[in-house]
């Protein structure tokens, strides 16, 4: 039941200041209000001057981390971060966990457990996974927190990490095309910005009424003037300025090979595309005659299909590299989670495609007498 705000930050802060506190997180922001920082995290430090209170806060552009003494000063920087109206606060102690959602009729949605330890690793170790975006970070309160939603969220977070260059500087553009709910898409930005970098993303769906859940959910963490969303097709939603990174996770079927064609014709620098079903290369398949000897490929439909799977991600990778990108297909979430588990991973070189490499893809459409999409849209584009 919802509970007084006034009551239910006072039992905050004393969580913030006991001694027993292991961390602190405040994000999203009050309905018709908005916090001077987007987000703070709290953490006991230990430091040669003694034990400190750091505060760590996010404008949305660049951090800023300060270490305060235990005492009147702990309470003057903790009563500051709580008069700021943040929307969500999470707190964790030794013993407790706090988790209060402001609603917009402005009471506190309240929900307190007893801290749990994680079970033992295999050989006695006590240790919780590290996850790339914590698991108790305000916004899995947003976008859902299930366990198999924080390993997928986790897994295409590695996947950008391994990606983008550790020393990357200065602003950085991203467009998700077929955002869909937009999980993803908001965890990418939470990662990004945690690693300092100025952000501006932009989500594309088909869907209007998606378009506005997204927008909505952009403002109560408060990110609308960062992260903005379009209702319209892959192919042609106006995006502008073009993006620096291309995100397209499960786009159904030739709606990855749209995302690709538009990240080729942006010039794109990072291209990260997680395919769907794949029915286009499968129907052409059936409507040929397999070359030979390779007929018990595909004269079982779910050989076949698989292998159209295979071939259709084979071309992609090698058409992206015909276009001057360096692509890899990896694995980027365990199969026991989902069977759409392979991450195209490409990356903008500007090579110029070898003779070789020319014939290499030439030979293997022309065995197979296939027409891939992605080519028919790249038709038009110089390699």
């Amino acid at each position: 039941m919802p509970e007084p705000l006034d009551a239910a930050l006072t039992e905050v802060r004393a969580l913030l200041l006991d001694p027993a506190l292991t961390r602190a997180v405040a994000a999203g922001r009050r309905r018709g209000e908005r916090p001077s920082v987007v987000r703070a995290e709290l953490r006991p430090v230990t430091l040669k001057a003694g034990l400190r209170l750091q505060i760590a806060t996010s404008d949305g552009v660049r951090p800023y981390t300060r270490n305060v003494a235990p005492g009147a000063e702990a309470g003057a920087a903790v009563d500051a971060l709580l008069a700021e109206p943040f929307g969500n606060w999470h707190v964790e102690t030794a013993d407790t966990t706090l988790q209060l959602r402001v609603t917009k009729s402005g009471e506190a949605q309240v929900h307190r457990a007893a801290a749990s330890r994680p079970a033992p690793e295999p050989g006695g170790h006590d240790r919780a996974k590290d996850y790339l975006l914590d698991p108790g970070d305000p916004i899995f309160a947003e976008i859902g927190g299930s366990a198999a939603k924080r390993r997928q969220v986790d897994a295409f977070l590695r996947a950008l990490a391994a990606t983008l260059p550790d020393d990357l500087a200065g602003p950085l553009r991203v467009v998700d095309l077929g955002c869909g709910n937009a999980y993803l898409t908001f965890a990418a930005y939470r990662y990004l910005i945690r690693r300092g970098l100025d952000v501006t993303l932009v989500g594309v769906d088909v869907r209007e009424d998606q378009r506005r859940r997204n927008t909505e959910l952009a403002e109560r963490l408060g990110w609308a003037d960062r992260v903005s969303f379009v209702a319209g097709t892959i192919a042609k939603a106006v995006v502008e300025p073009a993006p620096d990174l291309v995100l397209a996770l499960h786009a159904c079927d030739t709606a990855t090979d749209e995302a690709l064609a538009r990240a080729v014709r942006w010039n794109a620098r990072w291209v990260l595309a997680a395919p769907c079903c794949h029915h286009d290369v499968a129907a052409q398949l059936r409507a040929r005659t397999t070359p030979g000897p390779y007929e018990l490929l595909t004269r079982q439909g779910i050989l076949r299909e698989r292998f159209a799977d295979v071939l259709t991600d084979a071309l992609r990778a090698g058409l992206l590299r015909l276009h001057g990108y360096r692509a890899d297909v990896v694995e980027f979430v365990d199969s026991r989670h989902t069977p759409r588990n392979l991450l195209i991973r490409a990356r903008h070189t500007g090579h110029t495609p070898t003779a070789d490499q020319r014939a290499e893809y030439r030979e293997l459409v022309d065995q197979w007498a296939v027409t891939p999409r992605l080519e028919t849209l790249l038709s038009g584009s110089p390699t």
